[in-house]
């Protein structure tokens, strides 16, 4: 079977175009490269490359990567979409096969709704979408209803949640909420969503990363991939790692293995197929390794 990492992020490592890395993030703070994940090793034939800085220049880096790793099969790069240059851009990138889509890091901002209701990022949203160029949408749990006017609104092509939108694990009074938002979104026919980023987002760093995820916590998990079952259903569901970031909290094998065993468990042949591959190849428009 094909697997297709769906969320991964490369760079060469420079504090200041790197903020979110803080002085706790050591695994993060230095050069990370297709290379240096195990891929092969858990049986992934290809990964999408995903922004995270919000630079011009991560984009041309992105694809600069691509070109010399078949294994990246198509960049989620970034883009000023607000910028009255956007179309040039985008007519420059145009012969490139593997600019997939763009993402923006909406959980930073301190106004997501200001945003996404800006008349000229939405302008922007449609080009990109008049494309066929997939948006990956990142925001943290209680910023999710900020959003859902903004992707029902852009429904001429896929949107992409990431990390199950951040569901607040620390914080289990708040999961109602965050379970709610999702069902909102998930019932938008062109919204996917990637199981991906949660161990993470759970209560890290456990005690021993390099031993994988805790028991209760990987339960925990799969509670919110059942979630994210029942609302988008296995057609609009993608495998994910966030890898590097995931190391905060456990090795790759380990949370690929947290994907597997759920997968295993809960999906017929044919939704696995779906899960690890078919659906990222649809959403994408991915040329397939």
């Amino acid at each position: 079977m094909q697997k297709i990492d769906s969320h991964q992020h490369y760079w060469q490592f420079e504090p200041t175009a790197f903020p979110w890395i803080s002085p706790g993030m050591a695994v993060l703070a230095q050069d990370r490269a297709p290379s240096d994940c195990p891929l092969q090793s858990c049986g992934i034939t290809g990964s999408i490359a995903v922004q995270a800085r919000t630079e011009a220049a991560e984009t041309e880096f992105l694809l600069e990567l691509a070109a010399h790793n078949p294994s990246i099969l198509g960049v989620v790069g970034w883009a000023d979409l607000a910028s009255p240059t956007l179309a040039a851009q985008l007519d420059g990138w145009a012969q490139n096969p593997k600019l997939r889509g763009f993402r923006h890091i909406l959980q930073d901002e301190t106004d997501v709704a200001q945003v996404v209701n800006n008349p000229q990022f939405r302008r922007g949203m449609n080009l990109l979408q008049s494309k066929g160029l997939t948006y990956d949408v990142l925001v943290f749990a209680h910023q999710m209803p900020l959003v859902i006017d903004f992707c029902t609104a852009h429904d001429a092509h896929w949107l992409v949640l990431d990390h199950l939108g951040k569901p607040p694990l620390k914080h289990p009074a708040q999961m109602q909420h965050w379970a709610q938002s999702l069902k909102a979104l998930a019932a938008l026919p062109h919204m996917a969503c990637k199981l991906s980023g949660l161990v993470t987002e759970a209560a890290w760093p456990f005690a021993n990363v390099a031993e994988g995820v805790p028991t209760a916590v990987q339960q925990t998990i799969w509670d919110c991939f059942d979630t994210a079952l029942e609302a988008f259903g296995p057609a609009r569901l993608l495998f994910g790692s966030d890898w590097p970031v995931c190391e905060l909290a456990a090795p790759y094998p380990a949370v690929h293995q947290l994907a597997q065993t759920w997968a295993a468990q809960r999906l017929s042949d044919s939704e696995k197929t779906a899960f690890w591959s078919g659906n990222a190849i649809r959403c994408y428009n991915l040329t397939s390794s």
